[in-house]
Formats: C-alpha cells, structure tokens, sequence
C-alpha cells in the first residue's frame, strides 16, 4: 500500500540547533561580533535599513496586543519586495567582508562533490532509484533491471524541470500493473505540486497534469489514482499566503482532463483538516484518512471496492480524532493499522472492516518499551522499525505477528526503507548516522542478510570522529538523550565551537543522520549536540506530549538545559555556541534567544514560527493548532503569548549574532514571520552583535532546495558563526 504521511511542521532542510536547561543566564559575551579577534577580519557595525512601523493593535481578551510590522504580512506588495531587498543588501554586504567565506564555500562544494543515491524501489523486475552525481541541483530518477550491472537509464532529469533548478521531483507513485507512474513537481520549494503521469513501456509522459495538489499522493485504481487537492485560489488571492480550506478527494482517469475529475469525498461543513486516501496493493481497498485541525490524530475509515454496495460508502474503522492510525496492508480481508490508540509508543492491530468494533480487534504487534516508528508488509513480513533512545532497531515478523529475527544494522544509527511487493523476495534500506554517510543495502527477507548496493564515497575520513549518547537533566528533573558527535581526541576545555542542534515537536524523531555540510564543522574542530527535546517522538506520545501546548516550556527547558550541559562539562562557552533550529525549531530558537538572551554567542533561527498569535492564520497554519494552541483560545492565548518570539523582545537588550534564513516562497511557515521577527529584533537589540536575516529567492520551506543554493546558504551559515565566534577556521 502507499504509506501517507500527513505532514504538520516538517523539518527544514537547513539543520539547526538550539540549546536548553535552568538557571541563571550567562552574562552576554562583551566583546562585538563584528569585531571577532585578530583570527578575524574587522567588520564594520551594521546599518539596519529603516523599516516603518504602524499603529496597529489586535485585542486578545482585554489584551491589547501592538503589531507594529504587520505591513511586512503583505508579501507581494511593492513596500516588502523592497524591504526584502534592502535586508538581504545588508546581510550580503556583511557576508562578503568575512575574509575565509570563500575558503569555506570551496571546502564545502568539494565535500558536496559525491555521488548520493536514493532507496531503490522494485517494479517488475526494475529498479528505480534517484542520484545526485555531486553537485547537480536536483537528483536524477533513473531505472535499471534488478541484479544487472552497467549504466543506467535516465528515467527523470527534474534539472530540466527548470532553467534554474528549483523545480524538484516530490514524490513517485507507481501503478499497481507497473505500466505507469505519477510523478510531484514543487517549483521554487512551495508545497503545491503538480502531479503528471508517465508511460513506464514508451518512456513517454501523459497528457494528465493536475494542479493544486497539496498534502497528496496518488492511490491508484484501475486506470487513473486518486489524489488530494484544494480548489484554486480566488482571484488576487497570494497562493503562497493564503489560507488552504476545504481540502477535497478526486479521483482521476487516466487521458481525461482535471475539471472531469470525480469527487469522491468532500466535507462542506468543516472548512479545516485534511482529507488523504490510500489503496492497498490488490487495489481492493481504498482508506480514508481524516484530520480536523483540532486534535492531533486522524480518524481512520475504509471502502471496499470489490463490494458494489458500498461504492459511495466508507465504512468507520476509529471514529476519534485523538490518536494516530495508518494502514499498513491487508491480509484476508482484513486490515493491518498502525495505532498509538490505547498504546502511546505504538502497535499494530487486525480490524476487519465487516466487524470493525474494538473489540473484535486482534493485536498482531503489542505495544512494548520501545516506539514503533513504522512498519512494512512486504514479502509476506511485516518489517517493524523500532526507536531504542533515538536509534533504530529493526525486527522482522511474519503477517501474523510472530517473530522471526533482528536485522543487524553496521553501527547506532538510522535506518529506513524496507518497503516493497507482497511477492518481494529482496528489499532495499538505507543508512546512515552522524558520520556514516548514508549507504544503500539490498535485504534478503529469508536469509536476514544485507549487502551493501551503493556505498558513498565522501572527502571525510569518518574514523577520525566519535559520537557518543549523553544523559542530561531538565530543570524539571527529567533525562534528556543527546548525542555529541566531534573529534577523536577534543580536550574539554571549554574552547570549541559547538552547534547545538533540535527539534522538539509534531511527534517528529530526531534520529542520527549523515550531512556533508555538518562535517565542514566538525573537520575543524567544532562539537556537534542534538538533543532529543520532548515534544519529539522518540519515546511515544507521552514524550510528545509532554512538549505540547500547553506544556511548551518544557521544550524550551531541555534545549536551554543541552547548552548549559555542554558548558559545564568543558565542551564550550558562552562565547562559542552557536544554537540552530529550523520551522518548529526556528522557534526554538527564537524563544530560547528571548528567553535567556545571554546563553550563547550565536543564534540560527530558521523559517521558523515567530508570531504565534497569528500563524493559525496563513496557508496549513492551522494544523498546528493541536501541537501549539490558538489565540483564539483564553488560556491558550495565556500561554503562547508567554513564549512567542516577536512578542518576547525586549528594548535595551543585548542579543546573540542571528542570522534568520527564510525563503520567498515557504509557503508552510510563511516569510513574514521571519520579516517581523527580525525588524523587531533589529530594534530592540542594544549590543553590538549583527541581527540579520537572509532571505532566499525561489525555494522554499526546505524540501527541493537545490545544491548550489544549500552550499551558498550553508557557506554563509558556518562564516557567520565562525565570524562572531572570533574564530578563523583556516589559521592554527
């Protein structure tokens, strides 16, 4: 079956970090950012562009509230188009006098120079699989018979989708006879798509292009899929701003143009959630999943579509929106689901959808100590993906739940994959960790043996590192799991740079993974810490929970907690950590920074959300809802405005070296929460470190970004660390 995931606040693509624990803040460093030390070119004080304010108030329940930079909201008119670009004149300008930029832009485009392959996926005997020679902006789609050896065929160049290369594949979705796939588009890294089709036989594409598409796949059925979309925007009304209401499930036949499509679910009475479907593999079933953008689960139903009395029928398996449920196949009529119901870390359970009453449910994977991340019925297994203190450990089971063995992975690390056929014999996974780049094995389900397919070959020498799991307490007493990764041999003594990387939200796992851009730090001595913050999901929905509204604080509590443990134990000072954090982590950061503006000398708020009284309001701001609160809500309102970053920012402060990123066309976390982030943080900021904000032209929210623009973004990054650290990484 295609597997859905229904995206909240997905991960930037630009990692960043964020750091958490008590007491009192540390004194801010005295000496300027700009300045650096004698390692460091001299910088001149930064020249803000003049930004206007206005006199506008929102009242929250008695509560007047100033928004003196909601001017920036209007994102295409012509006084933000100028602002942007003024902003980004000064934050260029800045960039370019750091004197090792270019050393450091070098270094990274040579790492990045590596062939990356994605995870194979069989079809009939082919496999098709994405790589990216090194530095191609966009990863190649091509196809190869399985067990051949040679060259293999170009299937998709997305490089060609665009004259620029910011146009990216989203997503393959193939047919079930193997004669077609649909294929996503994303221009500029927005999340609308376009879904197309190609003839698999004549390597030709369809006439069929469906626009509008959003938080979609494609299930296919017979001749044409069904698909998710909402209705085209109104006339003036910004597609990258806008509010998405009314999401809507069609099915498409194949040759037949898109205002044909059929309507097979609509819900003209609950303007907000959304509505995905999926088929299982023998195209008999057809799954509905529901979200109400209240709670924060889905309810799960099911058609059947051998069955001609319910053919407009769906039939309720779980009718809460509380808990999260997926299908994972069928087996005999019946359904595998995948729910945390009455099982926080997860397990998976049998319904038959003539009996569907909980109590005529068979439980074929208990819940145990360990979360269940996901699980793959494939080749007559199910491939069960557990999460042991953030790492993965992998176990195989037949349909019926009995166990078979362990999958032997090469080290703690991460692992994904595993999906396939019912009549799959082999099956491919990668992996990966913080310094074992991402290496794709082929799996014998029988033999429970690996061999590597395609193995990376990367200028790092990743012998020369080491990555342990610390412990830290919280300031509520509670164990925090973080991972160190750095150098054999680091002297703690307090005088390394240190990147301190989270998350912490939207029940996401923040697992080991492998980036080249990351590794530019390490090489030159920098200490690299993610901590797995609540609000995660590395320990179940408990873990989860205990980071949502409107117990938020504690998110805050355990990255601040991480950046104290990293102090106390000599890996760094205040004067050379750097936090960072991306979309949920972009506010991470910009509450920690206001919080306790004085805990690290460095600040990397990415496309993050900062006015959290108003992102209910724009494009899929309102599934956030259940994780954050709204202000639309007394106490939730109570709550958000106590840690919102636009709305923490005090005058007179002296705040760390920030440099927020965004992009013009993020339209998840819309760009004016960075705009009025940093046009309040430049005006109230009284020390003399730069506040700066880089905004990307053409990309996105992160996914699709291209090469060249992640080396220009990342080359920028580790500069302005390096620059305010006082550290120039090319003189010993």
């Amino acid at each position: 079956m295609q597997k859905l995931t229904i995206p909240v606040l997905a991960l930037a693509a630009l990692t960043s970090c964020r750091s958490s624990q008590p007491g009192t803040p540390d004194a801010p460093a005295k000496h300027s950012a700009a300045t650096g030390s004698s390692a460091t070119s001299r910088l001149a004080s930064v020249q803000y562009p003049e930004t206007k304010k206005v006199d506008h108030k929102d009242d929250y329940f008695g509560t007047p509230v100033a928004d003196p930079y909601r001017w920036l909201e209007d994102l295409d008119s012509p006084e933000t188009k100028a602002w942007v670009e003024a902003e980004n004149k000064v934050t260029f300008g800045y960039l370019d006098k750091i004197l090792f930029r270019d050393r450091i832009r070098e270094r990274l485009t040579k790492m990045w120079n590596y062939e990356r392959f994605g995870i194979p996926q069989e079809e009939a005997g082919q496999l098709y699989f994405s790589k990216n020679d090194g530095l191609q902006n966009q990863a190649v789609l091509y196809t190869q018979q399985d067990g051949q050896e040679g060259q293999p065929d170009v299937l998709l160049d997305p490089n060609k989708f665009s004259a620029d290369g910011t146009t990216s594949l989203a997503g393959t979705y193939f047919s079930n006879d193997h004669r077609y796939m649909a294929y996503a588009t994303s221009g500029g890294g927005s999340d609308w798509q376009k879904l197309k089709v190609l003839d698999l036989k004549t390597r030709q594409p369809l006439t069929d292009e469906l626009q509008w598409v959003k938080v979609s796949g494609a299930a296919w059925y017979k001749n044409g899929f069904f698909y998710s979309r909402y209705d085209a925007p109104k006339k003036g009304e910004n597609s990258l701003a806008g509010k998405n209401e009314y999401h809507k499930v069609y099915y498409h036949q194949l040759g037949k143009p898109q205002s044909s499509d059929k309507l097979v679910y609509e819900d003209p009475k609950m303007a907000l959630g959304f509505r995905t479907v999926g088929t299982t593999e023998d195209e008999r079933f057809l799954v509905l999943y529901l979200t109400d953008g209240k709670a924060d689960g889905n309810r799960l139903a099911v058609r059947d579509l051998t069955d001609a009395k319910q053919a407009n029928k769906f039939t309720t398996l779980i009718s809460s929106y509380q808990h999260n449920n997926s299908v994972v196949g069928n087996v005999g009529g019946q359904l595998l689901v995948l729910t945390n119901y009455k099982a926080p870390r997860y397990r998976v359970v049998l319904i038959d959808p003539k009996k569907p009453q909980e109590v005529n449910w068979k439980v074929v994977l208990p819940e145990t100590e360990q979360k269940l991340e996901g699980v793959d019925q494939v080749g007559g297994y199910l491939v069960a993906s557990y999460l042991k203190d953030a790492s993965s450990n992998i176990k195989v089971y037949t349909e019926k739940g009995v166990f078979k063995h362990d999958v032997a992975l090469p080290a703690i690390g991460t692992a994904a994959g595993f999906g396939g056929r019912r009549n799959a014999k082999t099956v491919y996974y990668a992996f990966t960790s913080f310094t074992y780049p991402t290496t794709i094995y082929k799996y014998d389900l029988a033999s429970n043996t690996s061999t590597v397919f395609r193995a990376p070959q990367v200028d790092v020498n990743p012998s020369d590192y080491v990555t342990t799991q610390v412990f830290y307490a919280s300031k509520d007493g509670t164990k925090i799991p973080m991972f160190v990764t750095h150098k054999k041999g680091l002297k703690l003594n307090g005088q390394n740079p240190a990147y301190l990387y989270a998350y912490g939200g939207f029940n996401i796992s923040l697992t080991p993974s492998f980036s080249v851009a990351r590794m530019l730090w390490l090489e030159n001595g920098g200490v690299l810490a993610v901590p797995n913050l609540r609000g995660g999901g590395e320990y179940g929905e408990a873990w989860h929970q205990a980071g949502m509204t409107p117990h938020k604080q504690n998110v805050f509590d355990d990255f601040i907690a991480a950046a104290e443990y990293l102090k106390v134990t000599g890996y760094t000072t205040t004067e050379k950590l750097a936090i960072a954090g991306g979309s949920n982590g972009g506010l991470l950061v910009g509450a920690t920074m206001t919080q306790q503006p004085g805990i690290c000398q460095v600040a990397f708020p990415a496309v993050g959300v900062m006015d959290m009284l108003r992102y209910q309001k724009f494009t899929i701001g309102w599934n956030w809802a259940p994780e954050y609160g709204t202000s639309d809500n007394y106490n939730q309102f109570q709550n958000l405005y106590k840690f919102s970053p636009l709305h923490n920012l005090k005058a007179g402060t002296d705040y760390p070296a920030t440099m927020i990123t965004t992009a013009d066309h993020d339209d998840r976390v819309v760009p004016a929460h960075s705009f009025k982030f940093a046009a309040a943080l430049q005006a109230a900021n009284a020390g003399p470190r730069p506040q700066l904000i880089r905004v990307d032209v053409n990309a996105g929210h992160g996914a699709g970004k291209s090469t060249k623009l992640q080396i220009e973004e990342w080359a920028d990054i580790w500069s302005f660390a390096y620059q305010n650290m006082g550290v120039n990484p090319y003189k010993r």
